[in-house]
């Protein structure tokens, strides 16, 4: 059912009640079923007068004014489409795709295109062939996370040049903004070194400290701090890898 719902972009919930209709009526049941209107008293004068060739909307909305409806022109609008000839159900057309989100497009790029799946792969190259602005953009990303995930930071400036030179890609501000420490940048994109080690630690004190807070004091706070440091000495620093 998680399936069926991601690709028809449907809730669970709908996808899990029609799963368990036992009838075709059960799964068109909704609030807006056999539901009444106000113009039903004057159906039989509307249907009379379409097929008499008047399809002027606002001339009918006058009339049934005339003849005591007190209704918008909207809700007549909507109350006489399908009494029109040639009207076609939605029902029967085929359902639309749905598009994208740009969190999904996001994730399509910045993943390794072997960590994809089939599906996602297909709906990324349908999005790439309607927009040759994002198919630069992933070109550049793309290249751009293999030189970080090699270590390969002699290629950054090469990599900078070509995005400033392109500007379809949209990515010339970053391109930018590493030029100020491009030295420092190349640097982290040539060591095995990272900082991720620390920003972890960062993020365990900063868990211990709301865990704690408001029931416990600075020493139990280092100790706690301390200790957790102390169980992690063996594990191996390891530079991340490219999701």
């Amino acid at each position: 059912m998680r399936e069926i719902a991601r690709r028809l972009g449907l809730g669970r919930n709908t996808v899990r009640k029609y799963a368990r209709a036992a009838t075709p009526e059960a799964m068109l049941h909704g609030q807006w079923q056999d539901r009444t209107s106000k113009l039903d008293p004057y159906r039989p004068y509307l249907e009379q007068r379409i097929a008499e060739g008047c399809t002027n909307l606002s001339r009918l909305h006058r009339e049934i004014q005339e003849r005591g409806a007190r209704c918008s022109y909207s809700t007549l609008r909507d109350y006489v489409r399908p009494l029109c000839p040639g009207h076609r159900p939605t029902s029967g057309r085929p359902p639309m795709a749905r598009p994208p989100s740009p969190r999904e497009a996001t994730r399509w790029i910045m993943s390794h295109p072997d960590h994809l799946r089939t599906d996602d792969q297909l709906q990324l190259k349908t999005l790439l062939a309607r927009s040759p602005e994002l198919t630069a953009a992933t070109s550049h990303v793309r290249t751009f996370a293999t030189i970080m995930n090699n270590r390969e930071g002699d290629r950054l400036r090469g990599w900078i040049a070509d995005v400033c030179a392109d500007e379809r890609c949209g990515l010339a501000s970053f391109a930018t903004g590493l030029i100020n420490d491009l030295d420092a940048v190349v640097f982290g994109m040539s060591t095995d070194w990272s900082s991720g080690p620390v920003e972890g630690r960062i993020n365990d004190l900063k868990a211990l400290k709301r865990g704690m807070f408001g029931r416990a004091r600075l020493p139990l706070l280092r100790k706690r701090l301390l200790l957790a440091a102390a169980s992690r000495r063996s594990q191996t620093v390891t530079a991340p890898q490219w999701s």
